[in-house]
């Protein structure tokens, strides 16, 4: 067993650790940082549960080698809400019943994140695409949609 050193800033804090080069990003979130938001649902990229943001980008952490993330900025579900407040994205979720489950959360809040940095004001087309890397088996999205836009709502009135 070959352990490798990382370092990479999580969640706003350097963390560096030692894994094996095997070891998938979601693995290495779960089990050595113990941030368990991060789900892990399919090991394929197909549903996108693990979805993180790496250097701002949605990610999905089941196809990422922890020693890929060396040197990089990782963002978990666990870094989205503010003082103890929740913030917009998963208020959205909880005022517009974006959940069900919940098991898919984690990764479409983290999706939806990115998709509003890009884009503050998404259309309904918009979002669908934005967020259809992730499979949700229980809302039907239409929930979801309206999470985002409730969302993108309040955060355009804070600008």
């Amino acid at each position: 067993m070959s352990l490798h050193e990382i370092s990479l800033t999580v969640n706003g804090a350097v963390v560096t650790k030692q894994v094996e080069a095997r070891t998938l990003l979601v693995h290495f979130i779960r089990e050595n940082l113990e941030l368990t938001g991060t789900h892990i649902g399919c090991d394929t990229t197909s549903c996108g549960a693990c979805t993180v943001l790496l250097n701002g980008k949605p990610t999905k952490s089941c196809t990422v080698f922890a020693v890929q993330a060396n040197q990089a900025t990782l963002e978990t579900v666990e870094s989205v809400a503010e003082g103890g407040k929740l913030h917009p994205i998963q208020q959205g979720f909880w005022e517009k019943h974006g959940l069900q489950c919940g098991f898919c959360t984690p990764g479409m809040i983290m999706t939806t994140k990115s998709l509003l940095q890009k884009n503050p004001r998404p259309t309904e087309a918009e979002i669908r695409e934005g967020i259809s890397g992730n499979i949700c088996r229980c809302t039907g999205y239409n929930k979801i949609v309206e999470a985002v836009q409730y969302a993108a709502d309040k955060l355009g009135e804070a600008r």
